[in-house]
């Protein structure tokens, strides 16, 4: 993969998820190769959503000293885009072209502030484009 690319908060649980292997193995294959080629991205969200999802709703919770260890080394080398007027208000309109929900645009409109050309998101519509981004599931075969 030699273009940049953002991934989706779905992507860091399902890492964790020993109940869906081959969810879990693509997952953790888009993580290696986000961290090792510099072109995987997300945003502030993506660390937020993870976390409170990791530190409540696992199985078996994170520890919050697995959360940082977790947070050093995985999503903060990842992590490019940070809340600013302009991405709140990329967002809306977004959701103004889209209809997608806030959230799912605030997703969109950090990819797109990344210059990512693809987002990797269950979430979504996959195939859809939204500016010069694609959404594709990449659990889809």
């Amino acid at each position: 993969m030699s273009v940049k690319f953002f991934l989706d908060t779905n992507i860091f649980i399902y890492s964790f998820d020993e109940s869906q292997p081959a969810k879990q193995a693509r997952s953790l294959a888009l993580i290696a190769e986000a961290l090792h080629s510099g072109l995987g991205v997300i945003s502030t969200q993506v660390i937020q959503e993870f976390l409170n999802v990791a530190l409540r709703k696992f199985l078996v919770p994170l520890k919050p000293e697995n959360g940082k260890d977790y947070l050093d080394k995985v999503l903060f080398p990842l992590c490019q885009v940070f809340p600013d007027m302009g991405l709140y208000r990329s967002a809306l309109d977004i959701v103004k072209d889209t209809g997608y929900a806030f959230y799912d645009s605030l997703i969109l409109a950090g990819a797109t502030q990344a210059g990512c050309i693809i987002l990797y998101s269950e979430d979504l519509s996959s195939g859809h484009q939204v500016g010069q981004v694609k959404i594709v599931n990449p659990f889809i075969t």
